[in-house]
């Protein structure tokens, strides 16, 4: 691991001037710096003093909704226990802020030993929890040289990561196996972890907690919502949109609209640092079509949203909830070559799903959804017309349409119960004796 020491200081070395610009001109690379610089929040350390402390580390919302639906498990039967979790990114940051406070929630400091040891001598941890697959090589030696158990919940290897972990698996077999725990989404997952040097008996099934997940329907922006739509308005909710799936909605949001003239779309960008460009596209395509624009933070909760208008909502932690207005929703990352997002954040309300053919990041769920006709796939080159008239199909409702999101909606319910049996998983493991970790 010393070559990979080096190799990441050259990084930041070489790479500094480009990072000192982006700081200067993005506040979100200046977020949390001194965090991931190694400095432990005074907060930090008064929150974990004397107790006894699970580490989550968690990269980003998708992963922090799935860390706050097991922290739930694990607290049912570790009372006694804080959770501390770390993220990689702002927006991942802010979300677990909001759902655990700010006292026992910073970012993950760069994987440097020393950065590392420093946080571990803070939070004194009885065990170290990965979500899915962050895997970082001094963090999970560090853990291993100290005795602390180190658990991947929610593991998978993506359909892209896995011909790169094969092609490096003799470096990569030595740190697996100082985890003591993977527990593993599926089987396809569990097999390419082994695959790439976990022992066998290191791995176990115990399901996709994002199956679990459940939207927090007291969020204040959906009541506001709620209150501003007139009682026959279908709303079309696109969510974690990328660059160019955006204006590729728009030009399908005409066509929709003579199928549908009083539909609603909220459209949520996946990035917050894209909220402000987004804004301005619609903003300028709304004055040129007719169409009023809105933002979720400065909507006025006294206006109604009148058929044909967009709104884009522009916060953090809210689209899950925000789903459930929808009579039709588009899972964004899926018309761009990203892998798509999470279709079971709809589906859980019973709102049928469409999306574009890259899913290759959900492809488990996807393929069940396919499999049981609970979800329309378009191709990645539809032209605009084409996807306007399937999302005004799907808006507009009918028997066909009401069985799509019903059959949603089973899947998402017949395969919950992912969280209680990681949570089950970890107790085990922390009741292990020390030295016992494997």
């Amino acid at each position: 691991m010393a070559v990979y020491s080096v190799m990441l200081l050259l990084v930041m070395v070489l790479g500094a001037p480009y990072w000192l610009w982006r700081m200067m001109t993005s506040g979100r690379y200046r977020a949390g710096l001194s965090q991931r610089l190694g400095r432990v929040p005074l907060r930090l350390r008064e929150a974990v003093r004397g107790r006894q402390v699970v580490w989550v580390h968690a990269v980003s919302v998708g992963e922090v909704v799935a860390a706050m639906r097991l922290i739930e498990a694990l607290r049912e039967r570790q009372p006694g226990f804080v959770f501390a979790v770390s993220t990689t990114t702002e927006t991942g940051q802010k979300l677990a802020r909001q759902k655990l406070g700010e006292d026992l929630v910073f970012y993950l400091p760069l994987d440097l030993g020393v950065l590392v040891r420093r946080y571990l001598r803070a939070l004194r941890p009885r065990l170290l929890v990965l979500m899915e697959s962050e895997l970082w090589p001094n963090l999970i030696l560090e853990c291993s040289a100290q005795q602390i158990p180190i658990a991947v919940a929610n593991a998978r290897v993506s359909d892209r990561s896995f011909p790169r972990y094969m092609r490096l698996r003799r470096l990569w077999r030595p740190l697996l196996q100082r985890i003591s725990l993977f527990l593993a989404q599926n089987s396809e997952s569990m097999e390419r972890l082994t695959s790439i040097g976990a022992l066998p008996e290191q791995v176990v099934v115990t399901g996709n907690i994002k199956y679990d997940s459940r939207a927090d329907l007291d969020r204040p922006v959906l009541a506001t919502l709620r209150a501003a739509l007139a009682g026959n308005t279908r709303v079309l909710v696109c969510g974690s949109t990328l660059e160019d799936e955006e204006r590729r909605l728009l030009e399908a949001w005409s066509e929709l609209l003579t199928m549908e003239p009083d539909a609603v779309m909220v459209l949520a960008p996946r990035h917050p640092y894209r909220f402000q460009s987004v804004f301005e596209l619609v903003y300028t395509w709304g004055l040129e079509a007719g169409v009023q624009v809105h933002r979720a933070t400065t909507f006025d909760s006294s206006k109604t949203l009148r058929g044909g208008s967009i709104l884009l909502l522009d916060t953090i932690g809210d689209l899950a909830a925000v789903y459930s207005l929808g009579a039709a929703a588009f899972v964004g990352g899926s018309l761009v070559r990203s892998g798509g997002h999470n279709p079971l954040e709809a589906a859980q309300f019973g709102v049928p799903v469409v999306m574009g053919d890259s899913y290759e990041n959900f492809r488990e769920m996807v393929e069940r959804m396919r499999a049981a006709d609970a979800i329309a796939i378009l191709p990645g080159a539809v032209s605009a017309e084409a996807l306007g008239r399937k999302l005004g199909t799907v808006l507009r409702g009918g028997e066909e349409v009401r069985r799509m999101g019903e059959q949603g909606q089973i899947v998402f319910t017949t395969e919950s119960g992912a969280a209680a049996r990681t949570a089950d998983a970890l107790v085990k493991l922390l009741e292990r004796p020390a030295g016992a970790l494997r």
